[in-house]
């Protein structure tokens, strides 16, 4: 379904191609006045330029090969040579139905040409808690791949589990020292213990201490970086301890992923990357890419001559490989994180051969990302630009610095998740919402209205801006906030019943008064809302529509009366543009990961 500014973006490049102008250059833009006029073409200054010529002179032509389009209530030139383009209205109307008649998509377009498309996203550690860290890398991958998906991509969704590293190690000592893990340390095949020696709690306790003694005591460190070759190795009683340890790890993610509503199509951890080492390694070796470096085995990334700057610890800068070695081996024998993430992107190709693949990581680990796609274009594991790495901000606190708690510590996201239900029950009683349900209905509202105070807080920010965490001003009903948006479509919902009720039906869309030709405006929008946050990867801009659309709707609502209306005709048109408005808001906010509820 085609929107508006492409339409529009078409006629205006017929006339310039018919002056003799590229018509590349005719781009129509929504209105920067829009009270003289809804969207305008600034082409004719750089066409003129290029020409020689007089960019009002050429505008003026221009308009005149435009003034018969029926499309089109005004077409004049302002200025040195802007064209300022007015929609009739019944084409306003004749697009607020398409829109409203669009199940689908709501108005939205698709894309031409879908790809198979693979978002790495999440990334939790088995056996240690999801924090706040993990919340923007969830959020937003969660939406871009809704976002993906709606646009027609085949889309798989991928948590990409730590749970083959040094963690691991750690863990496995740090539960044999406090002898819990006798069954599984004698050699040979089993059998072992069935049940787990340790919860989850357990290993919430044990991981931040045995990394904090790995950096004192290197006698510790070097047991559990000898535990982490043994266990990547396939020693029986190592492999079915971290198989417990997996196991009551994955309850606890699961919660916190459903409480948000994230889901995956792939639950791969790093160790499901391990059956292709052997053949990676081989091949990295007969291709001569990995070489021996001070006892490890790296792959050189760096183009020849290729050097960046780089800041010692003493202050002094010198010049570098850009970027450095990507490290396969350690000198213990242990894979990497960069050696999984490289056999991970091999795996993908023989299982799924992706056109493209996203990784949704800290804006951080940019030189990790660089070091390890060069390596994999380097081997033919994908082809070039087909792997993107997505980087974000941080969620900070009001000092500017990565949000902690008040002790200083890391918050955990099930205790973020329970602080923003209480604030949401809180925010409801204040605001008198939900009184007269019932216990469970409240409480499902009270959750939604959480994840929407979470959610659009973090999405309505560009994805590679930081953010200050104010979870009071997230959960307001009024302003930029997800429990704004939750109650204007509870609003329409309501008055949809309303109206079902009174046994008002909907009808032809037709636009007169001022409010109605901005809310038929403000649909057209979204299609290219979803176009350029797919384009960009930035769900921002879905956020920004979602707030604009319901704005347009508050002013079109008291300005222009539904059920009230002056005939019937006008009553079933006014329907329909908040039944359209009804559908776009929840499928934009269903693209933020967003459920709204039937009534507030």
């Amino acid at each position: 379904m085609t929107d508006l500014r492409t339409i529009l973006g078409e006629a205006v490049g017929a006339a310039f191609a018919a002056e003799g102008v590229d018509p590349a250059l005719a781009r129509v833009t929504p209105s920067d006045r829009p009270d003289l006029a809804d969207f305008q073409s600034n082409g004719a200054l750089a066409a003129a330029k290029a020409l020689k010529a007089n960019p009002r002179d050429l505008a003026g032509r221009v308009a005149e090969r435009l003034k018969d389009d029926a499309r089109l209530a005004s077409v004049e030139v302002a200025g040195p040579g802007f064209i300022n383009l007015k929609v009739a209205d019944a084409t306003l109307g004749a697009r607020a139905a398409d829109v409203a008649g669009d199940d689908a998509h709501a108005g939205a377009s698709t894309v031409a040409a879908p790809r198979k498309v693979v978002i790495d996203y999440a990334g939790p550690n088995v056996a240690k808690p999801m924090h706040v860290g993990h919340l923007r890398s969830s959020i937003i991958g969660e939406s871009l791949k809704r976002l993906f998906r709606f646009r027609g991509d085949t889309v798989w969704g991928d948590a990409h589990f730590g749970d083959w590293g040094f963690q691991m190690g750690l863990l496995i000592v740090a539960v044999g020292d406090e002898g819990r893990a006798d069954g599984f340390l004698v050699d040979g095949p089993g059998p072992f213990p069935a049940e787990s020696p340790v919860t989850l709690e357990d290993l919430e306790r044990l991981y931040p201490a045995a990394a904090a003694k790995a950096k004192e005591d290197t006698t510790f460190r070097d047991r559990a970086r000898k535990a982490t070759a043994e266990l990547q190795a396939g020693r029986p009683g190592y492999r079915a301890l971290w198989r417990h340890m997996h196991d009551v790890s994955m309850a606890g993610l699961q919660r916190e992923f459903g409480a948000l509503g994230v889901t995956f199509d792939l639950w791969n951890g790093e160790s499901d990357a391990d059956p292709l080492m052997p053949e990676m390694i081989a091949h990295l070796e007969a291709t001569g890419l990995l070489v021996e470096d001070a006892g490890a085995r790296v792959v050189h990334v760096a183009r020849p001559g290729e050097t960046r700057k780089r800041k010692l610890a003493d202050g002094s800068v010198i010049e570098a490989p850009s970027p450095p070695p990507l490290l396969v081996i350690s000198s213990e024998g242990s894979a990497m994180y960069g050696t999984t993430d490289l056999a991970t992107i091999l795996d993908r190709r023989k299982a799924i051969d992706p056109d493209l693949v996203l990784y949704v990581v800290d804006e951080r680990q940019a030189e990790h990302f660089e070091q390890v796609f060069r390596a994999a274009y380097l081997a033919g594991y994908a082809t070039e630009g087909a792997l993107e790495h997505l980087g974000f901000g941080t969620m900070n606190g009001p000092d500017g610095k990565p949000f902690k708690t008040r002790a200083g510590g890391v918050l955990k996201l099930h205790d973020l998740i329970t602080m923003a239900k209480d604030k949401a029950r809180e925010r409801l009683h204040e605001a008198k919402l939900g009184e007269a349900f019932g216990e469970a209905e409240f409480e499902d509202v009270a959750h939604k209205v959480a994840v929407a105070a979470l959610k659009f807080a973090d999405l309505s920010n560009s994805r590679t801006t930081s953010y200050v965490f104010d979870l009071d001003r997230f959960m307001s009903f009024e302003g930029k906030t997800g429990p704004y948006l939750l109650y204007q479509a509870a609003r329409i919902k309501s008055l949809l019943r309303r109206a079902a009720e009174a046994g008002a039906t909907a009808g032809p869309a037709a636009i007169g008064e001022p409010a109605e030709r901005d809310l038929a405006l403000t649909l057209d929008a979204f299609s290219q809302a979803v176009a350029e946050a797919y384009d960009k990867r930035m769900p921002h801009l879905i956020s920004e529509h979602a707030y604009r659309l319901a704005q347009s709707f508050s002013k079109f609502y008291a300005a222009c009366p539904v059920m009230t209306a002056p005939d019937e005709a006008m009553r079933g048109s006014r329907l329909t543009l908040s039944r359209a408005v009804l559908d776009q808001l929840e499928k934009a906010l269903d693209l933020l990961g967003i459920d709204t509820p039937e009534r507030m």
